[in-house]
């Protein structure tokens, strides 16, 4: 029988990882473990991820690094890679075993809608939701054929452990877009879906820049990562913002 290591990467996200783990706690069936890997947090982090239940590891800083060490660490034989501020439906893990029960998919996410205290952002969210299908068609279509489609970190993307150390997991040296370059090496073993369900990730962002400016940003990274710009370049646009 499959089960479903959670894997999520944190840095100083005390305020939004507690109500994270609450949901995760009544997720049924439940993960077979949940594993936060904290990247040097300077906040109550770590406090709250062990008030919750949740197995603490420590990383050097970067997303992708602190995911492929929650993907060494985890037991599980699928991997479900989660952000902090991303909520899930409480029958999340049987979706993904569903999914992953069929040998001709290899990874799969879901519908991101972008939400906070005092909006839905409708617009981003249904450009989110189409670009997983118009980045692969535009930069990658000999590959979109095959089944690609470019997931991103707030769909919570999970896949087999074995085919992710395969492949080779996330690239370290992505500091940005590293879900997209990851469906990128998975899709050689099978299907990238987007399954018809919705999590729900902090408009933060968002709520900082205002929605058209937020829209130009993401727009602009895309292209410029499909045609090729460097990832340390880009990481310039996308600021992080607690």
């Amino acid at each position: 029988m499959s089960c479903v290591s959670i894997v999520i990467p944190a840095l100083n996200e005390a305020v939004s990882l507690g109500r994270t783990l609450r949901l995760l706690g009544a997720l049924d069936p439940p993960a077979h473990e949940i594993l936060v890997v904290d990247g040097g947090s300077s906040d109550r982090t770590v406090a709250v991820a062990r008030t919750f239940g949740g197995r603490v590891l420590e990383s050097p800083r970067g997303r992708a690094v602190q995911m492929n060490r929650g993907a060494e660490a985890a037991t599980g034989d699928i991997l479900c890679f989660l952000h902090a501020d991303t909520l899930v439906p409480d029958d999340c893990v049987e979706l993904m075993l569903r999914t992953l029960g069929d040998p001709g998919t290899a990874c799969g996410g879901f519908i991101s809608l972008m939400a906070g205290s005092d909006a839905t952002r409708w617009g981003i969210s249904l450009h989110n939701y189409l670009k997983t299908y118009y980045a692969p068609l535009l930069f990658r279509p000999w590959l979109f054929f095959k089944g690609l489609r470019l997931l991103f970190g707030d769909q919570v993307i999970f896949c087999r452990r074995s085919q992710f150390l395969e492949c080779g997991g996330f690239d370290p040296k992505m500091v940005i877009l590293e879900e997209a370059d990851l469906c990128l090496k998975l899709v050689r073993f099978g299907r990238i879906r987007q399954v018809n369900r919705v999590v729900q990730s902090s408009d933060r962002r968002v709520a900082r820049w205002g929605s058209l400016k937020a829209t130009a940003i993401y727009m602009y990274i895309g292209f410029l990562w499909g045609l090729g710009a460097s990832p340390a370049y880009l990481k310039r646009f996308y600021a992080d913002i607690r």
